[in-house]
């Protein structure tokens, strides 16, 4: 057979990672100037992780888990999404005894056996964050904030949009829920068949629907915000309130579901109109329930996470050039000993920080230097006998076409500089 990767998963080549660095070391640095700290779980978890905490019923769960037998005969599972193993590191590991607030962030792959297409992957990266501790409406405010202000800092604030709604709390969603069946069933024979499944099971998910008969009957399905009980009514206005006051934009849009059962109260997305279908590029909101789910106390929680293929899709539309990784120093030398000292400095130079690279391969002086050029290096340094003899080297500016010679010093000086 031909050697090829598995469907839906991909590769990350070398042309793409400079973006993808600038991407993720923008969020890291946001939510770490939140206070998050930064939390690494396993990749595999034991299948009842995510069935207890997403729900048994939800799309994820059934269709799309990559779930297996251990030798032993337990049902383990390819992380589908990161807050079930955040959520089951902080109960295992008594974080609640520590601190009365703890916030958590989160970097890996994610895998669910879906469809692929642009910009949905069966093997595919998030980043995520979590705060428990806090049923404060100002933390659910803050956490979107701090979203906010990452696409601001990575320029893509005006490419989307923020969404918000209220899903209510285990005072109003039942009834909620009965008002929903009670409609829909009037309209059971117009479903499709996956809805008309959920109808039993999961009604809320008709709402986030994408066929267009489904779509067409959602429209005029009672609204979750109109059914809010005081508090969650009282919770929701001051999430408003608050993003109001440092002047965040947002759409309310009563329709937002999310595909996993723990949500409640806040939720919220970041969507744009630049990807197709695959509009969502962040999401989360309040789960005050999924910590005492998983064996934990009462531990109010709200969290979000989003998809980097999806980010680095939307950025490269937006700023198409500028995040290759480049050559800073590239080295060529004419001759034997020449070689050994260039190898010599190039070692000398990396210590300053700055990236260099030389070709070993004894090629022709014309060579290396398209070698350097072809390389986008910044500058180019020539070694010869003169130069060996003098300590003074030639250095070329690749920019501007210019040559002049340097002492070793005043190229270390520079190499310095030249850190990224």
């Amino acid at each position: 057979m031909k050697i090829r990767s598995i469907k839906g998963f991909h590769d990350i080549l070398p042309e793409d990672i400079g973006r993808w660095h600038h991407i993720e070391e923008h969020a890291k640095r946001s939510c770490e100037l939140y206070g998050y700290s930064e939390i690494r779980i396993p990749v595999l978890e034991f299948t009842e992780v995510f069935a207890r905490s997403i729900g048994a019923a939800t799309d994820i769960v059934e269709k799309e888990m990559y779930t297996f037998a251990d030798r032993d005969g337990s049902s383990l599972t390819l992380r589908p999404e990161g807050t079930a193993g955040v959520v089951r590191s902080y109960v295992e590991n008594s974080m609640y005894t520590k601190s009365p607030q703890i916030k958590l962030y989160y970097t890996g792959m994610m895998f669910r056996h879906e469809r692929p297409q642009k910009g949905r992957y069966r093997g595919f990266y998030q980043i995520g964050a979590e705060i428990f501790g806090s049923e404060a409406p100002e933390s659910d405010a803050e956490l979107i904030a701090m979203i906010s202000g990452f696409f601001d800092g990575i320029g893509l604030s005006k490419s989307v949009t923020l969404e918000l709604s209220s899903l209510g709390d285990g005072e109003c969603r039942p009834a909620y829920k009965t008002m929903l069946m009670d409609y829909f069933i009037g309209h059971k024979d117009e479903l499709c068949e996956d809805c008309q499944r959920r109808l039993d099971t999961n009604p809320l998910r008709i709402l986030d629907c994408k066929q267009k008969g489904c779509i067409e009957i959602s429209k005029n399905a009672p609204k979750m915000l109109d059914n809010l009980c005081d508090d969650c009514t009282q919770h929701f206005t001051r999430v408003k309130e608050s993003l109001d006051s440092i002047g965040i934009p947002y759409e309310i849009n009563p329709k937002i579901v999310r595909g996993l059962d723990y949500y409640t109260r806040t939720v919220f997305e970041f969507t744009t109109d630049q990807l197709g279908a695959q509009n969502a590029v962040a999401a989360g909101g309040r789960y005050d329930g999924l910590v005492k789910e998983l064996g934990g106390p009462e531990t109010p929680a709200v969290g979000f996470a989003m998809g980097i293929e999806r980010i680095v899709l939307l950025h490269k539309e937006v700023i198409p050039e500028g995040f290759e990784k480049k050559t800073d120093i590239y080295i060529a030398y004419l001759g034997e000993e020449a070689r050994d000292a260039a190898f010599k400095l190039a070692y000398e130079i990396r210590s300053s920080g700055a990236r260099v690279e030389a070709d070993y391969g004894g090629k022709s002086l014309k060579s290396q230097m398209k070698r350097a050029d072809k390389s986008g290096a910044r500058y180019t340094v020539i070694i010869g006998e003169e130069e060996l003899k003098s300590g003074i080297v030639k250095l070329r500016d690749m920019e501007e076409s210019s040559e002049h010679e340097v002492g070793m010093e005043e190229l270390k000086k520079l190499a310095s500089e030249l850190k990224s």
